[in-house]
């Protein structure tokens, strides 16, 4: 069976600056890739149909999808297939933004026109609308949940640790971990949506996680301060990557088998533990190691 090992960093080779400056920078492209889709589209991220409101179709037919993102003249905003027991060549079709009922009844019918194949005509088994104020009432809800885990697991750290240094470190690099995948999911056009809000509150579990383990070892345990660090990171890597890897499964799967929510969430998540990898073990590791060497006077 083989085994995973982890490196022994020389942070000893390296000033804070030079540590702090890739994850700092990383975090600067992200905000400034968050800054520039606002500007240019009035949100941060894509918004899919469950914080934007539009219409769903549900369509019958044999066309692949990239003929199903083409047989419309409103560009779909996410296709996926049906997955339920007897039910084949089925796919729910989602128009982020379309509430018109005669713009959703235009759909439907180029749905039907266009997409028969071989004689056998799409069927539109369905049509749904989420309207923009019930959108936004969600859209509100899943920003209070984010902020609400945020600030709670902030309070978490400081009650924890009770000094400002290595409780901020916590709260700086949870909130990196979420502020790159959603920059990701910007750049990668990866709609926002309940099932990714989940993936991101997922990360705030995982940062804090990996965090609290390397300051435990690093603020309580006995040991050299690289001894103490090491030690954290044969833990933290090991269960971090690991972790990855099941994402990555998770979301490659999915995307095989049509199921595109469940990609989303594997790729995100995959994106936002390699972000707590470098944050955890780069900018934590320095603020840690100022506060020990130099923040604390006896």
């Amino acid at each position: 069976m083989g085994t995973f090992d982890v490196p022994d960093i020389e942070y000893t080779r390296y000033s804070s600056r030079q540590l702090l400056a890739v994850p700092l920078a990383v975090l600067a492209v992200a905000l400034l890739v968050l800054g520039g889709t606002f500007v240019m589209t009035g949100a941060p991220v894509p918004l899919g149909m469950d914080f934007a409101g539009g219409a769903q179709l549900t369509v019958q037919t044999t066309s692949a999808d990239a003929e199903i993102q083409d047989a419309f003249t409103v560009e779909p905003d996410s296709i996926q297939a049906v997955q339920a027991p007897d039910v084949d060549n089925q796919y729910t079709i989602q128009f982020a933004g379309v509430e018109d009922d005669d713009v959703i009844s235009d759909l439907a019918t180029q749905a039907e026109a266009n997409l028969a194949q071989d004689g056998d005509a799409s069927i539109v088994q369905s049509e749904s609308t989420a309207s923009a104020s019930f959108a936004e009432q969600a859209q509100q809800t899943a920003l209070l949940g984010i902020a609400a885990a945020f600030v709670g697991m902030s309070v978490i750290a400081f009650l924890l640790f009770r000094t400002f240094v290595p409780s901020i470190a916590i709260v700086a690099s949870a909130f990196s971990d979420m502020v790159i995948p959603l920059a990701f999911m910007s750049v990668a056009d990866i709609p926002l949506s309940l099932g990714t809000v989940a993936a991101l509150l997922m990360l705030i579990g995982y940062s804090v996680d990996s965090d609290i383990l390397l300051n435990n070892h690093v603020l309580r345990r006995q040991g050299d301060f690289y001894e103490s660090t090491h030690r954290a990171m044969r833990t933290g890597i090991t269960m971090t990557v690991t972790s990855m890897m099941a994402m990555l499964v998770m979301g490659i799967t999915a995307s095989l088998f049509g199921v595109e929510l469940l990609a989303s969430v594997g790729i995100i998540l995959f994106v936002g533990l390699a972000a707590d990898l470098m944050n955890t073990y780069l900018m934590n590791v320095t603020l840690l190691r100022w506060y020990k060497f130099h923040g604390v006077r006896s």
